[in-house]
């Protein structure tokens, strides 16, 4: 598409101080100094390219060049000043207006995030901020999040870095990319998951084997903030449940939510069921941790005594320990699916660590 044509009004009285120059050999004054930072800012808002605007400075400089002068060494080198100074506060005016256009961009696009991931804007005003910046609300979309060893901005490298990789592959894709909290995120079509498995990729090695957690697809404007809330979610249960997956789908860990929607209920489950372990000596602690990878580890009691770095023999001994005092047996299949869910709930409600 051709540039649109630049009037000559952008040149302001250019012509008549390259004339006044030769003849007197002095410089801009302070007014035309500032007039013409006003005309570079007036062309940056209405949208001309420096470059275009330069070389329109250039050819006025050769077309208007005052007669007489270049025989005249001292003219000439007032007027190559003059040229100087009227270009140098022209592109200063300029610059400073496309900063100041940056930054209110920068400023309406953080705002729309924040309103966005916070839902606390009004929809259907949402929804039309959002196709400024190529998101359509009315499909659904999925978030996905990522955390590292440090807290990041847009500015920082691992989020331009990440963004740069996912451009470059999904070139013309519906995509935003940004960050919140300290954490990387990135907003895509619901129909598109492979976006998501790639960002999930990219921040992972880009943040030295930082975790990820991708929300399910919802509709709607606020579908994209239920996503954000599943993927933080995730996040927060991998910590408390010491999950060690890189990459959470909140979609797989349904089961949790589910196991606490009646926290009093699974409170009353991991007093009755795990509260005697505080009898052992040394507290609950070792004996709820030895559960614990007794059933990550499929109930195998080789493979168990190997993750705690014990012997089978020592293993046998707490798993007896456990029976003695809980009444529940790990090894019984009856009492395995009590003991197990107890133990998820243990994990869930950050037992014993607080009261419940």
């Amino acid at each position: 598409m051709a540039e649109p044509e630049i009037p000559e009004e952008c040149l302001g009285d250019y012509v008549h101080i390259l004339t006044d120059a030769a003849a007197t050999g002095r410089r801009l004054t302070r007014d035309e100094l500032d007039d013409r930072r006003r005309l570079g800012r007036e062309a940056a808002e209405a949208g001309y390219q420096l470059r275009a605007l330069v070389g329109m400075h250039l050819a006025a400089t050769r077309t208007s060049w005052p007669l007489g002068v270049t025989a005249d060494a001292a003219a000439t080198e007032s007027v190559l000043a003059v040229v100087e100074q009227a270009v140098d506060a022209f592109a200063e005016g300029f610059e400073r207006a496309q900063r100041l256009t940056v930054r209110r961009e920068e400023a309406a696009r953080r705002e729309f995030i924040d309103d966005l991931l916070y839902g606390r804007s009004d929809l259907g005003r949402l929804a039309e901020r959002a196709t400024r910046f190529g998101l359509r609300l009315s499909r659904a979309h999925a978030v996905a999040v990522a955390t590292g060893p440090d807290a990041y901005t847009e500015t920082d490298s691992v989020p331009r870095t990440v963004e740069a990789a996912l451009l470059t592959r999904f070139s013309g894709r519906k995509i935003l990319i940004t960050t919140k909290d300290g954490r990387l995120v990135c907003i895509a079509p619901g129909s598109q998951p492979d976006v998501l498995r790639y960002f999930a990729k990219q921040a992972h090695a880009a943040t030295d084997g930082g975790r990820v957690a991708i929300g399910r697809p919802h509709k709607g404007p606020g579908g994209v903030v239920h996503s954000y809330d599943e993927a933080l979610d995730a996040l927060d249960l991998a910590d408390r449940m010491d999950l060690e997956d890189p990459v959470l789908h909140s979609a797989d860990l349904l089961v949790y939510p589910v196991l606490t929607r009646d926290r009093q209920a699974m409170a009353d489950l991991v007093r009755n069921e795990l509260g005697p372990l505080q009898q052992a000596r040394g507290g609950a602690v070792p004996l709820l941790k030895t559960l614990a990878v007794y059933f990550d580890a499929g109930c195998v009691a080789a493979e168990t005594a190997r993750r705690l770095s014990l012997s089978v023999r020592a293993l046998t001994y707490r798993l007896e320990r456990i029976h003695q005092l809980t009444g529940s047996d790990p090894s019984d299949p009856m009492h395995r699916y009590t003991l197990q869910t107890a133990v998820i709930g243990a994990r869930l409600l950050d037992w014993p660590a607080k009261e419940l």
